[in-house]
């Protein structure tokens, strides 16, 4: 009986495939025509899409107004106790 060594081998990813060689090659043809046939669209629209990153860039890159740095809220053995109360100045000790 023959064992065929190929038998256990896992199948190529899509990406190595030819099949999705194809499929980029066909990608890059249709970008290339839709850029060259609406390249007047896409410059119109620069200006605005300019204008838009301004928020988007606050937002996403700042993280809103909240300051919440790490990830939310955690349990309240995690959060720092809060600083002890300054003596009063009645007290005698």
């Amino acid at each position: 009986m023959a064992h065929d060594p190929r038998e256990h081998e896992p199948a190529p990813g899509f990406w190595r495939s030819r099949h999705a060689a194809g499929l980029v090659v066909i990608g890059a043809v249709a970008a290339y025509f839709l850029l060259t046939e609406h390249l007047a669209h896409v410059l119109g629209i620069l200006p605005y899409l300019l204008l838009l990153a301004c928020p988007l860039m606050h937002v996403f890159m700042h993280g809103g107004h909240g300051h919440h740095h790490g990830g939310g809220r955690g349990s309240e053995a995690e959060q720092e106790p809060p600083p002890p109360a300054p003596p009063k100045s009645g007290d005698a000790s």
